[in-house]
């Protein structure tokens, strides 16, 4: 699994996190904990999950301690049961006790997202399609998100709106039209660039299928109207369904032939996995 440490945003928005929470200092440890006073302590799960951000929850601890130590018992994507051991910790009392909210926040929410990612692709078996998420993440966090709803097994869309191309309906009323609004990004951005559009009638998926686009997302529409879309568009372009996706409705969606289907529930309603640290 490719490591968010090789992206030194990733790090920089660790280290912003324990600026955030540590201010002037940990009055409690500082007051607590004794000059060079070591210990260990244990990492698990409380509850089954799949966990996410391992190597993170190690870079928070390092930050505080470039001498501490681990065991890790569990990597990125395996399923662990409740009360599993995900790692041991063995360094400065100091490191580990002012750094294990920051480290439990970010382990905690990285596994949610991957445990509930992993429900909703499960969900679609036997068909093709990927779930994938959205852009409605948390400020901040969102290359924590994205990462994790990989490790979950699904597939990551554009990560923000420079790295592709994605019309929508205010931008096809403040162009005049969708094929305005195709033409005028056409001749603005490189050949290599995808170009996906927002759908919500079957007029429009036809005109949308007519200009090349890369990708035609189906808005909020009835299972039978998506039916109906993917057999218009005819592999012209790749297939999107999104709004309103729930684990109870996925795998109908998924049924119609769509190659993709988006949700912010994965990231949104995930939540937060009990994983604790106990010395």
């Amino acid at each position: 699994m490719y490591s968010l440490l090789r992206n030194p945003e990733a790090k920089k928005l660790i280290l912003q996190a324990l600026e955030e929470d540590i201010g002037t200092g940990d009055l409690t440890t500082n007051s607590i904990v004794k000059p060079g006073q070591k210990l260990t302590a244990k990492i698990n799960s409380r509850a089954e999950c799949i966990v996410s951000g391992v190597d993170i929850l190690k870079q928070v601890f390092y930050l505080l301690d470039p001498a501490i130590k681990f065991e890790i018992f569990v990597n990125d994507g395996e399923i662990v049961s409740k009360k599993h051991n995900i790692a041991v910790v063995s360094g400065r009392a100091d490191a580990i006790l002012t750094g294990e909210r920051t480290a439990l926040n970010f382990i905690q929410r990285m596994s949610a997202i991957a445990t509930l990612t992993y429900k909703y692709q499960e969900a679609i078996k036997p068909y093709k399609a990927k779930v994938t998420d959205t852009r409605k993440t948390t400020p901040n966090f969102r290359i924590f998100e994205k990462y994790s709803v990989k490790v979950g097994g699904g597939s990551p869309h554009r990560f923000g709106l420079y790295d592709a191309v994605m019309i929508k309906d205010n931008h096809i009323q403040t162009a005049g039209s969708l094929t305005e609004a195709v033409k005028l990004v056409k001749k603005n951005i490189s050949h290599t660039t995808k170009i996906e559009v927002e759908t919500d009638t079957l007029d429009q998926v036809k005109e949308a299928a007519s200009l090349g686009v890369d990708i035609i997302m189906l808005d909020n529409m009835p299972i039978s109207t998506i039916k109906d879309a993917v057999r218009i568009i005819d592999g012209k372009a790749l297939v999107e369904a999104s709004g309103n996706v729930t684990i109870d409705t996925i795998n109908a969606i998924a049924s119609t032939g769509v190659n993709y289907i988006s949700t912010s529930a994965i990231t949104a309603r995930a939540g937060i996995v009990d994983i604790g640290l106990d010395v």
